[in-house]
């Protein structure tokens, strides 16, 4: 995984993670980490993950820098910020559907209750919207939770769009809530950090927490998402169908789109895992439809060749050979035009044209993926992520998002985890593995 931003860009007091005051309440863990060394499963106030640790960071100590950009770790605290017998907690979901949401919600909803003592949960539906209109909210009790990991959605709906965060602030404040806990991407995260600007401006003790929620997988700063073990995978099987219809029939072709708006990683890893892919096709690398080296003759002669072909195209891919209207989302995300769409309408003109037999078969499971559950693996990682929040947010850091870096729990500043966007680099070697695997051409121009 590579990010767009540039980590010496990156200042250290950048990175430093807002904090509401000290801690000074011996923490209900406290017994789990007293006395225990530093590592990375308990971490002591004053450690720090490098955000660099490669060869560039070296480089930059030798130059002299006095304080090398890092991040502070997650886990538990020995002392807290907040008096969990009086402490109310809030929930809240944003954006599209991602595998693994009910287990974030599940898990939040254990550890305040179960491990801190918290006094209430709450979970406000449909999101910001429902938040900004003071909507009555559910209380997550144990019943309610119990089972949700096993389903796919989220039990507090969801909603797109930006609401005003002086409302938001005004109904958290009108039912007591201390601690806000925000599952969504980038837009829902900047969301999350003008709730704290508020609550600041108001002098409220309010800790806002972001589990950062893309199935694109491209938050920059995070080793991976949740839900994006799942999407891969499931991807994965709609390719392997794809490839058994393809082979199947004379001259086939299977076209399968995934999701990947501007980050083609579930593309590039789903078909790296179905081994069935002969061309994939990502944002991050731009390609050609016409020519002797473009992409239509190529599949044409590789169908001739062999008698099928696999396609692999993220929804984001080649949108320069698409007319865009210049509409945008709820959300303010402007809209794809249909990749899918064009490249069935041409690659079908194009052996027509040819005179070329062709069976074409075009998979779309988007909306499908989106919708399932977990799998093991996201339901480890949602729950440990949500137990990471609840520890961030207990000894009072706010508007902040949690996530994995090298392998470590930490919090991140959301200024910087909205900053720039994680993608596949078309140097690195996770393309250069699909460019094996495949055996399609480097360049399609």
């Amino acid at each position: 995984m590579v990010s767009t931003a540039d980590p010496l860009s990156v200042t250290a007091a950048s990175l430093r993670v807002r904090r509401l005051g000290p801690p000074g309440i011996l923490s209900p863990l406290a017994g789990l980490v007293q006395g225990r060394v530093s590592s990375p499963h308990y971490v002591h106030e004053a450690d720090r993950v490098l955000l660099d640790d490669t060869l560039v960071g070296a480089a930059a100590r030798l130059c002299g820098v006095s304080e090398l950009p890092s991040l502070e770790p997650g886990g538990p605290r020995e002392y807290i910020y907040f008096d969990p017998s009086t402490t109310r907690a809030a929930i809240v979901t944003c954006g599209g559907l991602c595998p693994g949401l009910n287990n974030v919600i599940r898990g939040l909803a254990l550890e305040l209750t179960d491990n801190y003592g918290v006094t209430e949960v709450l979970g406000f539906r449909d999101g910001f919207r429902g938040l900004a209109a003071g909507a009555e909210p559910v209380r997550l009790t144990h019943d309610v939770v119990d089972d949700i990991h096993n389903r796919g959605g989220t039990i507090l709906g969801t909603s797109r769009g930006s609401q005003d965060p002086a409302l938001m602030v005004s109904t958290l404040e009108r039912h007591g809530v201390s601690l806000l806990f925000v599952i969504g991407g980038d837009g829902t995260l900047r969301g999350a950090a003008k709730i704290a600007d508020e609550a600041e401006r108001r002098g409220l003790p309010l800790s806002v927490i972001g589990i950062p929620k893309t199935i694109d997988n491209d938050i920059p700063y995070l080793d991976q998402s949740f839900g994006f073990q799942t999407a891969f995978a499931r991807a994965t099987d709609s390719i392997k169908s794809a490839h058994t219809e393809a082979s199947s029939t004379p001259h086939g072709v299977g076209l399968v789109k995934v999701m990947g708006r501007h980050s083609g990683f579930i593309a590039c890893y789903a078909a790296l895992a179905s081994h069935d892919a002969d061309f994939v096709l990502i944002p991050e690398v731009p390609f050609g439809l016409d020519g002797a080296s473009g992409f239509l003759a190529r599949l044409r002669q590789l169908v001739n060749k062999q008698g099928h072909a696999v396609v692999v195209v993220a929804e984001g891919a080649g949108q320069d050979l698409l007319d865009s209207d210049g509409a945008v989302d709820a959300s303010g995300n402007a809209r794809l035009s249909d990749i899918g769409a064009l490249l069935r309408q041409r690659i079908s003109a194009d052996f027509a044209a040819a005179g070329d037999e062709l069976s074409l078969r075009y998979v779309d499971p988007g909306y499908a993926i989106r919708s399932v559950p977990a799998n093991a693996w996201d339901a480890v990682y949602c729950l440990r992520l949500a137990q990471a929040a609840v520890h961030a947010a207990m000894a009072g850091r706010t508007a902040m998002v949690v996530g994995r870096w090298h392998g470590r729990f930490v919090h991140i500043p959301i200024p910087v985890a909205t900053g720039s966007r994680n993608q596949v680099d078309p140097d690195g070697d996770l393309w250069i593995s699909v460019i094996e695997a495949t055996g399609q051409p480097e360049r399609l121009r």
